[in-house]
């Protein structure tokens, strides 16, 4: 594997707050605007601070399926609600923190310490989390259930 790979993301003004992110690579295109909190602002139109928050929380999820495929754990369910904190630290708006809450449903209580284990890691390798000043606040939940629909092995 190479050492550096390369995103090109491109952005183009729209309107008022508006814009329209585009990548050579990819087949859909995403509008972004000044979220309504700012002057301006637009609401119901991802923002750049959505973004950020949503680039930690699929990071997350992505290095979660890689690390629990190594690892051979099942489970039935995987997913993540991330909330990130801006605030004004030194006269700069900032995203401060971001609270991850990963919830993962397996189907044995044996496999609950190696799920924990497996969530923990992958929130340590998380390349964006590790990319960020933002403080990552880890808040992974493990839940077991005895309805077996598909397990992901």
């Amino acid at each position: 594997m190479e050492t550096a790979h390369y995103y090109e993301v491109n952005v183009d003004w729209m309107n008022t707050r508006m814009g329209n992110l585009t990548s050579p690579v990819l087949n859909t295109n995403i509008e972004v605007a000044t979220p309504p909190e700012f002057n301006g602002g637009i609401a119901g139109i991802w923002s750049p601070e959505h973004l950020l928050v949503a680039a930690v929380n699929s990071c997350l999820m992505t290095t979660f399926l890689a690390v629990a495929e190594n690892f051979k754990l099942g489970y039935e369910k995987f997913s993540s609600k991330a909330i990130g904190k801006l605030e004004k630290v030194d006269g700069k708006f900032l995203i401060s923190e971001i609270e991850l809450v990963p919830q993962l449903i397996i189907l044995s209580e044996d496999d609950k310490e190696k799920a924990e284990k497996v969530l923990h890691k992958s929130e340590a390798a998380c390349l964006i989390s590790n990319s960020i000043k933002a403080t990552i606040i880890f808040k992974p939940l493990v839940i077991v259930t005895t309805n077996q629909v598909n397990v992901v092995l």
